[in-house]
């Protein structure tokens, strides 16, 4: 028997994200908490909100996608080397993701340049 789901589920996801959100963070490694991308391990942040995502729109193999956009000139706060990039709202982690390892430097700026989101159909 197949399996499917309507766009409409898949879209629901992906605006609560896009909806939610109200920070990037660049961590040194993997937060599993909103306190661990907010501070323990975040070593760059910057405000987001819905305008730094285009779609929902459809996935690049499957399913729904949507686009972060760029962040450019985010200041870096701690020195470590970058490894992951979280995305939280006022209260919560929402998403994790890994990035290219990059060494940064405190005071310096960091570029998370545009990424997706995509959430397959079923298979």
């Amino acid at each position: 028997m197949a399996k499917s789901v309507h766009n409409d589920v898949l879209d629901a996801a992906l605006n609560h994200l896009k909806n939610n959100a109200a920070q990037l963070s660049v961590c040194s490694t993997q937060p599993a908490t909103y306190a661990e991308a907010t501070s323990t391990y975040k070593l760059a942040i910057t405000a987001i909100d819905s305008d730094d995502f285009n779609g929902p729109a459809d996935g690049d193999t499957s399913g729904r996608k949507i686009q972060v956009n760029d962040q450019n000139g985010v200041t870096v706060d701690s020195s470590g080397n970058a490894e992951h990039v979280a995305i939280v709202s006022s209260s919560d982690l929402l998403y994790v993701t890994t990035c290219t390892s990059q060494a940064l430097t405190e005071g310096n700026q960091v570029s998370v340049p545009a990424w997706d989101i995509e959430l397959a159909d079923p298979s």
